[in-house]
Parts: structure tokens; C-alpha cells; sequence
């Protein structure tokens, strides 16, 4: 096992002690429907613990508002990275993912760190 694993090893066994239980909602577009004029969303749901915690007052800029949430999941407890058009589901409450930026260690995803807001 090569260091970039055991790194997200200690990463997801981590995140899986001190978080809590959120879900990862992943959205695909579907078909148009032409008398609507809506296009319809297929998702695709994963439960995962994340770390959740508030944007500090500095980190607020044109894309960062004050009230905003980050959320820190395993990359290893995930299909794959979401993006901005997938949502993340925390008590009841469904959040928009403003941003993800993720760590690597020698080119494996270690944790996906995502910007929601409510």
C-alpha cells in the first residue's frame, strides 16, 4: 500500500470518527419536456460523515458568502468528486455546493473539501 492510500486511509477514518451523517446528491440532467418547458433531474443519493463547520469572516468574497458552510468528506467514501450542480443533503436540509477543492497525494484524492450553501 502505497503512502497516497494510506494517507486516505487516516483521512476517511478520521472524517468517519468526528463527523456526522450527511448525504451527497448527485444531479444529472434528463430529458425536456416540451409542454413544462422543464428539464427533468435524475439523482443518485450517497451517505457519507463529513465535517461540517462555518466559513470564517475572512474567507468571504464574490463567491463566499457569511452563512455559507465546509464540509470535509473522504474522496474514498465517494463515487467521485462532486461538482457545483450536485447538492448535499444535511438534516432534511438541502445545500447547493458553491465550490469543492480536493487534496491530492500523488495524483489519489484524499478529501473533498465543499463549499455549501443553504
Amino acid at each position: 500500500m502505497g503512502l497516497a492510500q494510506k494517507v486516505a486511509n487516516v483521512a476517511g477514518t478520521v472524517v468517519a470518527k468526528f463527523g456526522g451523517d450527511v448525504t451527497v446528491r448527485y444531479v444529472s440532467a434528463g430529458t425536456y419536456n416540451a409542454t413544462t418547458g422543464a428539464i427533468t433531474e435524475t439523482t443518485s443519493d450517497t451517505n457519507v460523515k463529513g465535517v461540517l463547520e462555518g466559513v470564517s469572516v475572512r474567507e468571504v468574497n464574490e463567491l463566499i458568502q457569511q452563512g455559507d458552510k465546509r464540509l470535509t468528506v473522504a474522496a474514498k467514501e465517494l463515487p467521485s468528486a462532486p461538482g457545483t450542480k450536485d447538492r448535499v443533503v444535511i438534516s432534511t436540509v438541502v445545500h447547493q455546493i458553491i465550490r469543492v477543492e480536493t487534496t491530492e497525494q500523488d495524483n489519489t484524492a484524499i478529501t473533498h473539501e465543499l463549499i455549501l450553501r443553504a
